[in-house]
């Protein structure tokens, strides 16, 4: 069984643990703190377990010809790509001003910390775990530093290859044990085609002391459903207040009633998991005895007969008997009284049935 451990205060994930489910709302807040408090208690408002965000200090993510590009697309909030980041980014007193309003109406709260610099503020602000976005995930010292910092993490896959998940679990297990994979694509918004969720099974066998996950970028629910289905026991879905809204990754998040409805269907295939074992079920009872099949006569057999095959049928018997799997077993045996055509074939009509009749 995966490794489990405790990912925030009091939940842990893995082994069977229910999926945490972590709702990203990275930056489609639109540079607005009341619209980014309004999406973490709508995350909240809709079952998910974690509002998270993602925190960058843009000089030491971007070098200076990148901030300076010129930035014309229809999701621009700003002339240059570096302006248009700094309308997205939040300084450190509205992130500490936005986790204590997560605390106080009561869901963890969490970002993606997208350079060093970020994670040295994240781990200054407590966050309960790092997630490591995919652009990280091959940034071996970043890695390191991050994993050194002794908090749990939660690294998502998008653009690696397995050769370079399995150096990615090699430099982080040695330091901290604490760590899941999530399989992630990274293309807003993704076909069905190139999700990929059978990769979620190779990670189970390649990686099989460590929790795995799912990070989706599609539209819809099914195939996150699907996720859970398959063994991922941390689950990450954008989310957005409105998917008309500017900005590039509103079309592939999830707007509230899609949120709520995705908890609600991962809580009831958590339900419907079950267990391995089969077996008649107490809820099956009634169906059994109403439906439920019987050994009996096919032909009037007289006291003493020893049973063969074309003696026998099988039907719904009133009262019950023999249940059908029993009726090879019954073949060479001596029933002890008299037995009508039709009439069902009960314990009490069998010599020694306890001991002759494996059923």
């Amino acid at each position: 069984m995966a490794g489990e451990f405790e990912l925030c205060p009091g939940r842990r994930v893995g082994g069977d643990q229910p999926c945490f489910i972590i709702a990203e709302i990275g930056q489609n807040h639109q540079g607005d703190l009341e619209i980014a408090k309004r999406m973490i208690r709508m995350v909240k408002e809709c079952g998910a377990d974690c509002a998270k965000f993602q925190k960058s200090e843009l000089e030491y993510k971007f070098n200076k010809k990148a901030l300076e590009r010129p930035y014309t697309s229809k999701h621009s909030w700003g002339k240059t790509y570096g302006e248009h980041k700094r309308h997205l980014e939040f300084s450190h007193d509205q992130y500490r001003e936005l986790k204590k309003y997560a605390e106080e109406i009561g869901i963890f709260f969490t970002a993606s910390g997208m350079d060093e610099m970020a994670v040295e503020f994240l781990h200054e602000l407590d966050v309960p775990f790092f997630k490591v976005g995919s652009g990280d995930t091959n940034n071996f010292p970043y890695l390191e530093k991050t994993a050194k910092k002794g908090r749990p993490m939660v690294i998502s896959s998008g653009m690696q290859s397995m050769n370079t998940m399995h150096q990615v679990y090699q430099i982080v297990k040695p330091i901290n044990p604490n760590f899941c994979f999530l399989q992630c694509t990274s293309a807003y918004p993704l076909q069905p085609e190139d999700v990929n969720l059978r990769v979620i099974s190779a990670y189970q066998s390649a990686f099989p002391d460590i929790p795995i996950g799912y990070s989706g970028h599609e539209t819809g629910i099914a195939i996150s459903v699907a996720a859970v289905a398959m063994g991922a026991k941390v689950l990450e879905r954008h989310v957005t207040l409105d998917k008309t809204w500017k900005g590039s990754d509103h079309q592939a998040s999830l707007e509230p009633n899609e949120l709520a409805e995705l908890v609600k269907a991962i809580r009831t295939v958590e339900k419907a998991m079950g267990s391995p074992i089969k077996q008649l079920l107490p809820c099956e009872m009634a169906c059994n005895e109403k439906l439920g099949k019987s050994v009996v006569a096919k032909v009037a057999i007289p006291e003493g007969t020893v049973l063969t095959l074309d003696m026998l049928t099988v039907k719904v018997g009133e009262p019950k008997g023999f249940p059908p799997e029993c009726i090879f077993d019954l073949v060479g045996q001596k029933v002890k009284k008299n037995i009508e055509e039709d009439e069902t074939i009960t314990e009490q009509v069998v010599e020694n049935h306890v001991k002759k009749v494996k059923c």
